[in-house]
């Protein structure tokens, strides 16, 4: 962010801001809470209630910070995962549901990548700056996101004993060996509950993958609402861009994609901004609304879970 600034820096540059569009900032916070809120929702939804609300953002909040403080390729899973045993959701049926929701993200992909990869015929979707080596490099990450949409639904919605198979395996090694008895009616609770989220009805689907979309769309649209509180944009293209910048940040592989994601925001919106000189302060505030913000309430949410941990241990 600090190069960025160094290289786009204008004197004069806060003059140039248009106050009547800073408000533009404070939306852009109320679509991030939005999107939490969706994410919170879904994983309610999915365990039918079970969740309270404040657990249900407790878990979000505390996927997010493990999100934002590992690699982006590793997320925030196993300690959604841990946080969900933590409200009294059976780790296996945890399991289930975190690989339902992820599955339900992944049916988003596949039905939004064919429509990104159509506008590209329209829109410059992949700025002209990535070159052939970028284009590439999109078109290879559309089709890993594809083929494990593919692999997940198979696993989750055809044949779940593939996933009990797969985790009994894997506590047979000699590291994970003395746990393969709990973890083995853990895997069964996993089996039993994945085949009855697939008997579901269709609402109950439907209104978990709107949940999930939704998610998306709020995630998708927060740089775009960034950018256009700092100038006009063309919207279509801002939000094209910024579908295939967050594709792409899924595989950064530093913590919370710290350093990529700045790079991939100037790379693909950076170019459509009608002022350079806004850049750095921009990515600025998409990052303080997006994941600074994220880590202090997830920092919150896993000491709250830390303190329950030690209570329980007390003497």
């Amino acid at each position: 962010m600090a190069i960025v600034f160094y290289y786009t820096y204008t004197p004069g540059l806060l003059e140039q801001l248009q106050v009547k569009r800073l408000p533009g900032l404070f939306i852009a916070l109320i679509v991030s809470f939005l999107r939490v809120w969706f994410s919170a929702a879904k994983f309610r939804h999915l365990t039918e209630k079970e969740l309270t609300w404040a657990a249900a953002f407790r878990i979000v909040l505390v996927w997010d910070f493990t999100s934002a403080v590992s690699p982006s390729t590793v997320g925030g899973a196993p300690m959604g995962l841990y946080a969900m045993s933590k409200e009294k959701i059976n780790l296996g049926k945890a399991t289930a549901i975190t690989l339902y929701g992820v599955l339900l993200d992944q049916i988003w992909f596949a039905i939004a990548i064919p429509f990104l990869v159509l506008a590209g015929f329209f829109y410059d979707v992949i700025p002209d700056n990535a070159g052939w080596a970028g284009e590439t490099v999109m078109m290879i990450i559309y089709l890993l996101l594809l083929a494990y949409a593919g692999l997940l639904a198979y696993s989750v919605l055809r044949n779940p004993a593939l996933l009990k198979t797969a985790v009994n395996k894997l506590f047979k090694l000699p590291i994970l060996n003395r746990f393969k008895d709990k973890v083995a009616k853990d895997a069964e609770e996993l089996e039993r509950s994945s085949y009855e989220l697939r008997e579901k009805k269709k609402g109950f689907v439907l209104y978990a993958f709107f949940l999930s979309c939704m998610s998306w769309i709020a995630r998708i649209a927060l740089p775009v609402i960034v950018i256009l509180s700092f100038g006009p944009s063309d919207v279509i293209l801002s939000f094209l861009r910024s579908f295939a910048l967050n594709l792409a940040g899924l595989f950064i592989p530093t913590p919370g994609g710290s350093g990529g994601f700045e790079g991939l925001f100037a790379m693909f919106l950076g170019t459509i901004m009608p002022r350079a000189g806004f850049l750095a302060l921009a990515i600025f505030m998409w990052r303080l609304i997006s994941y600074y913000i994220s880590i202090g309430l997830g920092a919150w949410a896993a000491m709250w879970y830390i303190k329950k941990k030690v209570d329980e241990v007390k003497p």
